[in-house]
């Protein structure tokens, strides 16, 4: 039988596609950068391929390389599957859980929900990562994260999802603005006003729009936000008004400021759900969290 690769050698592979450099993959993985360095020639032995070109000034992946890292973040993550399915069967929602959650969620959901979900799984170990859905559902893919909370609907065929919440949309505007003033107000009402909006890559972009079915602006143009504290700082200072879900609201994002909200009639919202990979086994697991979830919201 001819000797394999190991999953330490595979790690170690994979931590250097991701930084492109001994030191930074070495501290990822925990190891001297030696050891890191002779377990890469070990498995380029094994394999008899050169998977890493090293020079003075960079390193890099040879094509073959990169071909077998795809490999290798599948047999680990498949490796990792195991185990959570093993510490699975002993105790549901107990060990370390890493839960990726959007800019726009998790200062204001994860306040309201953590103290519950302590209270109710005391040996879960939550690591929590937050970045826009893109990335997320890209460290979800390739194993990094073990689930998401995200803002629904997001088409992808690569994940399921279990809904937790609706969020519904309010508008913001200065005291003094002419919408404030106006009673039954509708989404046709903001055409034709300065509406500030989050920059691209923000789902809540999206979402807000289409909820109010709004046209978004050309590309280029408009007053585009960071976040969503922004935003309210923003139309704090006039610059225009702006849409907020009512989640953000009711956790204090206008606090410190004269912004005022108002309903809309015909407005819609977002859904905010739990997604993680068909393939985990923990997915019993994950229902019973978005469960969790929920009761802390109420």
């Amino acid at each position: 039988m001819r000797p394999l690769p190991t999953l330490r050698q595979l790690r170690y592979l994979t931590a250097l596609a991701e930084h492109l450099h001994f030191g930074r993959a070495a501290e990822a993985c925990l190891a001297t950068q030696s050891t890191l360095s002779a377990g890469l020639q070990e498995l380029e032995t094994i394999l008899g391929v050169t998977l890493v070109e090293r020079t003075k000034r960079k390193v890099m992946l040879t094509p073959l390389g990169e071909d077998v890292v795809v490999r290798a973040r599948v047999v680990l993550r498949g490796a990792e599957d195991i185990a959570d399915l093993a510490a699975a069967s002993t105790e549901a929602l107990s060990g370390p859980l890493r839960l990726g959650v959007i800019p726009t969620i998790a200062p204001y959901l994860l306040p309201q929900v953590l103290p519950h979900l302590r209270q109710v799984h005391p040996n879960l170990r939550l690591y929590l990562r937050e970045d826009l859905t893109a990335r997320l559902l890209e460290r979800l893919a390739t194993g990094d994260l073990d689930a998401a909370l995200i803002a629904l609907p997001w088409v992808s065929g690569e994940i399921e999802t279990v809904h937790i919440a609706d969020d519904a949309f309010v508008l913001a505007c200065p005291p003094g603005h002419a919408l404030a003033a106006r009673p039954n107000l509708r989404a046709a009402d903001l055409i034709g006003q300065d509406l500030l909006l989050l920059e691209e890559g923000h789902c809540l972009r999206d979402h807000a729009l289409s909820a109010c079915h709004l046209p978004g602006p050309a590309k280029g143009e408009g007053v585009l936000g960071t976040s969503l504290a922004t935003l309210v700082q923003m139309v704090a200072n006039g610059l225009g008004i702006t849409l907020l879900p009512e989640m953000a609201v009711k956790s204090g994002v206008l606090a410190g400021t004269e912004v005022v909200t108002r309903p809309l009639m015909d407005a819609g919202s977002r859904g905010i759900g739990l997604a993680w990979r068909p393939s985990s086994p923990r997915k019993a697991e994950f229902r019973l969290l978005a469960e969790a979830l929920k009761a802390g919201l109420q």
